[in-house]
């Protein structure tokens, strides 16, 4: 299996391989044989691997102050501090999927795709954050109709229940993930959605959420020492993303731990976390550069999936930070580690073109074309044509040949 993914990875340049890490020991690789990219379909791929895309609330949804939706740090973010985005833009409407999720569901159906990975709005859900400050019921209702949506046109639901979007609420009180009590949220989802949601994703690449938030400053809530950033809002980058990541790690050790413990048994789903990380190639054969681009993994992808494997940090953080890297206990190694599940297939990022964090609009990652500028209507770009018929199990070489005999609108 991991060859015929290496070949996709060098032929599909348009899609975003994600990755939802939830700790296996698969080690079959070797005896897979190898397969030609010319060749390759979507049978090529064992059953049940699925093909879909991506998108995150804020991104995506808009409908910002609608329906009892309290504020997140990007809303607060993005208001105060519109200098920070490129285009000093906001997710305030986005592509206004809160509202035309039927359309979206109905472009994904088109398309043949397997899977929809969206995340839950935190702050709709919850707008104050916490259980004690109430449920708000048209959330919930919102997210019951948009899978419900899904499941009708035969897609499945993939859901991150965080995707960098921090309650303003949490962050006001306990300064977000800085605290060790932004642990709840996770069970209300599972209780709601769980009957019909099989594969969850507890967090989405919380390396972004450390390091651009707590150690550059340069996505909510900006937070990093004068040295690093002159704009920084306040903050230390020599301590508050290492505590930032404990925290993300050990929320996401208690989400897993109270679906395995109450829910998994009879929602039967799986659960796991998506990492990103670089790779990082040695300027040169010398010693000294094979070290460093093993501690530069080491400090983004180690970071995160060496706890996850082995209950610690990697030793070159231990010895490198010291005692500003926090200390797992005995009880919250054992409960990072577990015995895990997994969730595997391609998820192309994104469904839309959609507000991408501190660039706003400035660039375009989706697949399908929003003309922001004639009522957020979607247009099918190359990428989508292909993937389309790629996922019609015609070969590489056949979906090529049937996007270059196509006419589009947009070739973005």
């Amino acid at each position: 299996m991991a060859l015929q993914l290496r070949c996709w990875i060098v032929c599909l340049l348009l899609l975003v391989l994600l990755v939802s890490v939830a700790l296996t020991n698969d080690t079959d690789a070797s005896t897979d044989p190898p397969i030609h990219c010319g060749s390759l379909s979507r049978s090529s791929f064992e059953p049940g691997f699925i093909f879909g895309t991506a998108s995150a609330s804020y991104q995506f949804e808009g409908a910002a102050k609608e329906d009892g939706r309290g504020p997140s740090i990007w809303d607060t973010y993005t208001h105060d501090h519109p200098e920070r985005i490129v285009d000093g833009s906001n997710g305030d409407v986005a592509v206004d999927q809160y509202h035309r999720y039927k359309e979206d569901v109905g472009i994904m159906k088109d398309m043949g795709l397997d899977a929809y990975r969206f995340s839950i709005s935190w702050s709709r859900l919850l707008p104050s954050g916490k259980l004690s400050g109430g449920v708000n019921q048209r959330g919930i209702i919102h997210y019951n109709n948009l899978i419900d949506e899904l499941l009708r046109n035969g897609i499945n639901p993939v859901v991150t229940l965080f995707h960098w979007d921090v309650p303003e609420a949490l962050e006001h009180e306990y300064g977000g993930f800085l605290s060790p009590r932004i642990i709840d949220y996770a069970e209300l989802c599972y209780k709601e959605f769980g009957d019909r949601v099989k594969q969850w994703t507890t967090l989405n690449e919380p390396h972004s959420v450390s390091n651009n938030g707590f150690a550059v400053g340069s996505q909510a809530p900006g937070r990093c020492s004068y040295w690093q950033n002159r704009n920084c809002l306040g903050g230390d980058s020599a301590i508050e993303p290492y505590l930032a990541t404990h925290h993300l790690l050990l929320a996401h050790a208690a989400a897993v731990k109270v679906y395995k413990d109450k829910y998994q048994a009879f929602q039967k789903g799986l659960i796991g976390i998506t990492l990103n990380t670089y790779w990082f190639v040695p300027a040169s054969e010398t010693k000294e550069d094979k070290h460093a681009a093993l501690r530069s993994l080491d400090f983004m992808f180690g970071w995160f999936m060496e706890p996850l494997t082995s209950g610690d940090y990697p030793q070159s953080m231990r010895s490198l930070v010291g005692n500003r890297l926090p200390v797992f206990t005995n009880e919250e190694s054992m409960l990072l580690t577990g015995n895990g599940s997994k969730v595997k297939g391609y998820i192309a990022w994104s469904l839309l073109d959609n507000f991408e964090w501190e660039i706003g609009y400035a660039v375009r990652f989706g697949i399908n074309y929003v003309d922001y500028n004639n009522g957020l209507k979607r247009y099918p770009k190359l990428s989508a044509h292909w993937f389309k018929s790629f996922l019609k199990k015609d070969s590489r070489s056949v979906a090529i040949r049937n996007v270059r005999n196509t006419k589009f609108v947009y070739q973005i």
